[in-house]
């Protein structure tokens, strides 16, 4: 039987008039949970692929006494780990003080249909696996894991004042990683899209090709009162040599590459430029039409040739100091580390061992089966 759409968006039959509602498509509600310790990109990426496989996505954010009971205690609070979750552009929803092993109850709650983990290993204290119960209900589904981060390893480098993980020019930047973190895959299109939210641009010295807004990446609460002066917040990522002249020590604890990714995952921010220079200059007002530039409330180090980096909007009457009524800073951060060090230390030591024993585990019951 023919049929044709109304005006209305309903179905009518070509024999008998009937109006049919259009049937609604049911939206997928996804669940994700963890303790999101020192957020950085690979947590972003594992809530973006997380998205990717549904409408919704929830994200239960552990308390601190759940974490200290089964890792060790957080180097953020609850309460700021909360809003850095919140800050990230593919959360729909935070559920404060998510049960640490994830259950049945919980994904009905909420009205989830499934749960999304990485595929890396996460256990209680007692080493069980903590979605041992979505898993055996069928519930459960797997992104991959970002390689190459984790809060254990930034940790680490706060620890052992390294720097080898800085890197030298913008050639470092690994435009596949940067392409995933900046797009949202929309179904149907094969990922060639662009994200309605937020652009990528490489700063090369030739074409002027830059947007500077701030001299620090800084957090959270920076971004979003930044982002509240104007329509488009664009952010400029400096390289690692240029932090580390007016930082000193071993900063910056995250490298350009990471950094980039970390504030294209920012609700707040509409487009990064990579290796922002330092000054900002009349070229490169005039050419992006720049109508503030803006700095928090940190002291700024003048440029090599002893001048302010932020003359020339000063000068347009386009500057504009911003306070953010936040006074956590890196190194407050890095502070807590080193009060807490052998903590923390004790903490990445019994993960390590835990999940050494569960890969071999694994590798045994593989061995078992093939044999």
């Amino acid at each position: 039987m023919a049929s044709k759409r109304s005006e209305e968006g309903c179905i009518e039959t070509e024999h008998c008039g009937d109006m049919l509602p259009q049937k609604k498509k049911k939206e997928i509600r996804i669940w994700m949970d963890g303790c999101f310790d020192m957020v950085h990109f690979g947590h972003a990426n594992a809530i973006r692929q997380a998205k990717e496989f549904g409408d919704v996505l929830l994200v239960g954010v552990h308390s601190d006494a759940e974490v200290t009971r089964h890792k060790g205690p957080p180097v953020y609070t609850e309460e700021e780990r909360y809003k850095m979750v919140r800050a990230i552009k593919w959360v729909d929803q935070v559920i404060e003080d998510a049960p640490y092993v994830t259950t049945l109850e919980t994904l009905d709650q909420y009205d989830c249909d499934f749960c999304v983990h990485g595929d890396d290993i996460t256990t209680t204290a007692d080493g069980v696996d903590t979605y041992h119960l979505v898993k055996a209900a069928g519930k459960y589904q797997e992104c991959k894991r970002t390689a190459g981060v984790s809060t254990t390893d930034l940790v680490g480098r706060m620890l052992l004042v390294t720097k080898s993980h800085h890197e030298r020019d913008e050639d470092s930047i690994d435009e596949h990683h940067v392409g995933a973190i900046s797009k949202m895959i929309l179904k149907g299109d094969g990922g060639s899209s662009h994200s309605p939210w937020t652009g990528v641009s490489q700063f090369l010295t030739t074409t002027k090709k830059i947007i500077q807004f701030s001299e620090d990446v800084g957090h959270v609460d920076f971004l979003e009162k930044a982002a509240s002066l104007g329509d488009f917040l664009i952010v400029g990522i400096h390289t690692d040599p240029v932090v580390n002249r007016y930082k000193g020590s071993n900063y910056p604890i995250m490298n350009m590459h990471e950094r980039t990714l970390s504030v294209l995952a920012c609700r707040y921010v509409s487009e990064v430029v990579i290796g922002a220079p330092y000054a900002v200059t009349p070229d490169l007002m005039e050419h992006f039409k720049v109508d503030v530039v803006c700095h928090g409330q940190t002291p700024v180090m003048p440029d090599i040739d002893g001048s302010d980096p932020y003359a020339e909007p000063k000068c347009l009457g386009k500057f504009k100091s911003i306070d953010s009524k936040n006074n956590l800073t890196t190194q407050m951060i890095i502070d807590r580390i080193i009060q807490h060090r052998l903590e923390y230390e004790e903490r990445n030591r019994k993960k390590e061992e835990k999940e050494k024993k569960i890969l071999e585990h694994m590798k045994n019951t593989a061995q078992i089966k093939t044999g």
